[in-house]
């Protein structure tokens, strides 16, 4: 990997989960994924629901977004977020009750549910889970 770096921000309503250099970043774009090096043109773009795969100095992790904004521009990254985890954050207990939850919803189909959230909450939980793996 080169020896630049970019700095990288990822910055939910909540908190700033990440603000560190890193070499290399994969995020999961509107349009698909994303691979961001250093000196990448300037952009902005929506995010999915998906997994950011992060290389800094040699290491890989992985944080969870779920939508928001992705900017580029003079090797800085932003990355606004409705809600961003680290994956060694991830209570993998919560995240399969929150999945078995969504997936009891979405099979009921109560009358009064809201189909698109149900499904959201439901991609959250299965994001949550990939990422640990």
């Amino acid at each position: 990997m080169s020896e630049k770096t970019q700095r990288l921000e990822i910055v939910t309503p909540e908190k700033k989960v990440f603000s560190e250099n890193v070499d290399f970043l994969v995020a999961p774009g509107s349009d698909g994924e994303l691979g961001i090096l250093p000196e990448h043109a300037p952009l902005i773009t929506s995010l999915n629901i998906g997994i950011m795969r992060v290389e800094q100095e040699g290491k890989k992790f992985k944080v969870v977004v779920t939508g928001g904004f992705m900017e580029v521009r003079n090797s800085k990254v932003t990355v606004l977020a409705s809600s961003a985890e680290r994956a060694e954050s991830i209570d993998a207990a919560r995240a399969e009750e929150a999945k078995r939850r969504a997936e009891e919803r979405l099979a009921a189909k109560p009358p009064d549910i809201d189909i698109m959230r149900a499904e959201l909450a439901l991609k959250r939980a299965l994001m949550r889970l990939k990422a640990l793996q």
